[in-house]
């Protein structure tokens, strides 16, 4: 009896373009990072460098089957052919450039479309980004939250962001990625861990007989920050419990004196 065919990973149907790409640097560490994070189609519009020089294999590293596959186009129109979804990166604001996405929705936003149809994430050129025309082709926009200081990322260093997006949408539409719960402690047995607390601080003078709940309500809060499970309730119980003993031979001591 045959397998069924393993499923096809919406990664599959998403292409990263770059707009005339400058440097052949980039163009590697891009191929790079997107074998990192599960994507192969590479599509290059016009690039001004040779992308398959010693500098981008170089960067590419193990990506270095990628980026020969990658495929050249003349203009993103003919680099878009056949992509149901583009989103474009850009930094620049104005009246044609609104209704800017976070990197986190996008990546949500294109795995979801990927999902049945070819999607692309466009990114422009590492000096003057995409032009308005090219966004324009584009059907949603995609900027990078960064400091006004240096507003424009390196290439690569965008696209990594981006694709780090996408493979963390992947992971979580496949289950991979769940949140890590600690299963709470009963209350019951944390507010017995809380009466021994009392008594033992109190025997060793720790705490002020007039007015103890001043310094307890501060380890409430400290305990309740880290979410105690049963394990923690049994190791505080037992140091509650080392310091009982220790201050019975105190005593015991300083009875025999």
């Amino acid at each position: 009896m045959s397998l069924p065919p393993a499923p096809v990973s919406p990664l599959t149907n998403i292409a990263v373009i770059l707009i005339e790409p400058q440097g052949p640097l980039n163009i590697g560490s891009v191929c790079r990072v997107m074998m990192n994070f599960g994507l192969a189609d590479l599509r290059l519009v016009n690039p001004q460098t040779d992308h398959l020089g010693e500098e981008a294999r170089r960067m590419a590293v193990r990506a270095t089957p990628l980026l020969e596959q990658a495929r050249v186009y003349p203009s993103l129109p003919d680099a878009l052919a056949g992509c149901s979804l583009a989103i474009g990166t850009t930094r620049r604001f104005g009246k044609y450039r609104e209704d800017f996405i976070h990197p986190n929705d996008a990546g949500r936003e294109i795995l979801t479309a990927a999902a049945s149809a070819s999607t692309a994430l466009v990114f422009g050129r590492e000096d003057r980004g995409l032009h308005t025309n090219e966004l324009d082709l584009c059907q949603r926009f995609l900027t990078i939250p960064t400091s006004d200081e240096l507003p424009s990322m390196n290439l690569a260093q965008a696209v990594a962001v981006c694709l780090y997006e996408v493979g963390q949408a992947a992971a979580e539409a496949a289950g991979k990625v769940r949140e890590r719960r600690r299963k709470s402690a009963p209350s019951a047995a944390i507010e017995a861990m809380y009466s021994h607390m009392r008594q033992s601080l109190l025997e060793i003078g720790y705490l002020d007989p007039q007015n103890p709940e001043h310094i307890l309500r501060t380890f409430r809060r400290i305990f309740s920050r880290a979410g105690l499970n049963e394990r923690d309730v049994r190791i505080l119980q037992g140091l509650w419990s080392r310091l009982d003993w220790i201050e019975n031979e105190r005593r015991k001591e300083k009875e025999k004196k």
